[in-house]
């Protein structure tokens, strides 16, 4: 989420951006609670749209990405890491990966590359990412805590950086990617990150404030560059938003963008600490 000067210098309208964002997370935290499996569901459809998303971007610049069988192999690699682990999860990917060279190949040689080039990183970005929050998902203790963990903490940092940046935000962080985004929208993150991870690790895991402090501070890091990611992708393709099915929001890409790319540090900081 861009942090900006004010609610019209984004283009939102505030209230529907939080009702649209309120009922995404309901619909997210009560199918986890509900039945796991019914979560990977959202997980796959939501990452789904934002494949496809990505894919008609790509289209619109006369890059082929075939996306029935990127959508199978991001469906397959979420449901292996569920039920495999990560060794599922780095099978599936190469498998995927190496049916879709195949798949290109019969298509002809001329964009061959550029193709495969856009379909590996449709493959990683965000399809292998999203697999990681099945493995959070399957931690036989306390998986559902854990993906709230990482949901709410980088959800807090899009929520930090936009308040303190139409608050505060004077100072640009990277005017030729991202030019709404400010340093301190970004300390607006931290503390937000730092703060609910420090809470809900100690809260739901029984783990060290110290420790979800950590993932916080982590967080915001990665969050705050997949961000940055996804306007370098966008800027490239010359679009302003992945989609408009989210009011107020843009595509489900732009939900996604910070999502997936602090999703491997998550599960790598909670294995390691919690």
């Amino acid at each position: 989420m861009e942090s900006a000067a004010g609610g019209s210098r984004t283009g939102r309208n505030l209230p529907v951006a939080i009702a649209v964002g309120a009922g995404l997370g309901a619909v997210a935290i009560g199918s986890l609670y509900f039945v796991e499996e019914l979560f990977l569901a959202v997980v796959i459809a939501a990452v789904g749209v934002g494949v496809t998303e990505l894919v008609k971007s790509f289209a619109a610049r006369d890059i082929n990405v075939p996306l029935i069988p990127v959508l199978a192999g991001m469906a397959a690699m979420i449901g292996g890491a569920y039920w495999g682990g990560p060794a599922w999860l780095v099978g599936v990917f190469a498998m995927t990966v190496l049916v879709l060279m195949m798949w290109r190949m019969f298509q002809g040689t001329e964009g061959y590359v550029r193709d495969m080039t856009a379909t590996v990183l449709v493959v990683v970005y965000p399809s292998l990412l999203a697999g990681f929050v099945a493995l959070l998902l399957a931690h036989p203790l306390d998986g559902p805590d854990r993906v709230v963990v990482f949901i709410a903490t980088t959800v807090a940092s899009d929520i930090g950086g936009y308040f303190a940046g139409i608050s505060f935000g004077k100072h640009k962080m990277s005017p030729l990617i991202s030019p709404k985004k400010t340093w301190e929208g970004f300390a607006g993150s931290a503390l937000a990150c730092m703060a609910v991870g420090g809470w809900l690790v100690a809260w739901l895991l029984d783990g060290a404030v110290w420790k979800g402090v950590l993932i916080g501070a982590v967080v915001v890091v990665f969050a705050t560059l997949g961000d940055l990611v996804e306007s370098v992708i966008k800027r490239d393709l010359g679009v302003k938003d992945m989609g408009t099915l989210l009011p107020g929001h843009g595509g489900l890409m732009d939900r996604l963008d910070s999502l997936v790319a602090a999703l491997i540090p998550v599960w790598a900081l909670l294995s390691l600490l919690v």
